[in-house]
C-alpha cells in the first residue's frame, strides 16, 4: 500500500467526521453514522476508523501506519432529510467500489460539495400536512366542517413552524408556538360551536408535532448499544412532546375553554 502523507491523512479526517456530521445532522440512527464514516474512512486507505457520538457532537480518529488524527464538531439539529442519507450512502458506496486510488480524496470531496439539499417549497409541505391533519379529523369521525377548520389548522402550524425553524428559533419554543397556534385555530370549533365534536379538530391539528422520527431513532440507539446518544434523543423528544402540550394549554386558556377530551 502507498503510504498517506500527513496532509492526506487530515484530508480524510474531515471527509470522514463531515459525513458523520452531516449524518447526525439530518437523522440518521447512531449505528448507520458510526457505519458510513467508518467505512468511508477505511476505502481512502485508513488502516482504522474510530468513531464516539455524543448527543450534540461527534469524535473522530483516523489512524494510519501507527499515526493518529483525532477531530471533534458539534451538530447542529437540522431537519429530517432521507433523500440527503441516501445521497452519503450512495457516495460511500461509490467510493468503496472505486479501484483506481488517484484522485479519490478530491472526487469524493467533490461529491460532499455537490450534495442536493433542495426540499419541497414551504406553502407545498404545509398543504400537505394539513391535508394528512384534515384526513385524520375525517377518518376519526368528524364533519366536513371539523375537517375544513383542522385543514387551516395544520397549515398555518406547518408554515408557522418552518418559519421559526428557518429563523434558527429555540426548538422548543418553536414547538410551543407552533402547537399554540394549531391549537387555537382548533378550538374554535369550540367557540363558535362548528361541527359535530370540536374535540377532533383540536387533537388532529396538533398532529404535525408527534416527533415520531426521533423517538424511534432513541429507541434504535438504546437498543443497539449507543445508551448515550439514545437516552440524550429520548429527553429531547419527550420535551418536545412537553412543549406541545405547553401549547395546547395555553390556547385553551385563552379561549377560556373549560373541558377538553373524548
Amino acid at each position: 500500500m502507498t503510504s498517506i502523507s500527513y496532509v492526506k491523512q487530515q484530508r480524510i479526517t474531515r471527509l470522514c467526521v463531515r459525513c458523520g456530521l452531516l449524518l447526525m445532522q439530518y437523522g440518521a440512527e447512531s449505528a448507520v453514522v458510526v457505519d458510513l464514516s467508518k467505512r468511508l474512512g477505511l476505502a481512502l486507505g485508513m488502516n482504522s476508523v474510530e468513531c464516539s457520538l455524543n448527543f450534540n457532537a461527534i469524535t473522530l480518529t483516523t489512524i494510519c501506519d501507527e499515526r493518529c488524527i483525532t477531530t471533534t464538531r458539534d451538530t447542529i439539529n437540522q431537519s429530517i432529510n432521507v433523500n440527503l442519507l441516501v445521497q452519503i450512502q450512495q457516495i460511500v458506496n461509490k467510493t468503496e467500489a472505486i479501484v483506481d486510488r488517484n484522485e479519490l480524496i478530491d472526487r469524493t470531496t467533490l461529491a460532499f460539495d455537490e450534495l442536493d439539499k433542495t426540499v419541497y417549497p414551504t406553502w407545498l409541505v404545509s398543504i400537505f400536512v394539513g391535508a394528512s391533519c384534515a384526513a385524520f379529523a375525517y377518518l376519526n369521525g368528524g364533519s366536513w366542517s371539523i375537517t375544513a377548520v383542522t385543514f387551516i389548522a395544520g397549515m398555518v402550524a406547518m408554515f408557522t413552524r418552518i418559519y421559526l425553524s428557518k429563523h434558527h428559533f429555540n426548538p422548543f419554543i418553536t414547538v410551543i408556538v407552533t402547537a399554540f397556534i394549531a391549537s387555537l385555530i382548533g378550538a374554535t370549533t369550540y367557540y363558535f360551536d362548528i361541527g359535530n365534536n370540536a374535540d377532533i379538530a383540536v387533537a388532529s391539528s396538533v398532529l404535525l408535532l408527534i416527533p415520531s422520527f426521533p423517538l424511534i431513532n432513541s429507541l434504535s440507539d438504546i437498543l443497539k448499544g449507543y445508551v448515550n446518544i439514545g437516552i440524550g434523543r429520548a429527553v429531547f423528544t419527550y420535551m418536545l412532546t412537553l412543549s406541545a402540550c405547553v401549547g395546547i394549554v395555553m390556547a385553551l386558556v385563552l379561549l377560556r375553554i373549560q373541558h377538553w377530551g373524548f
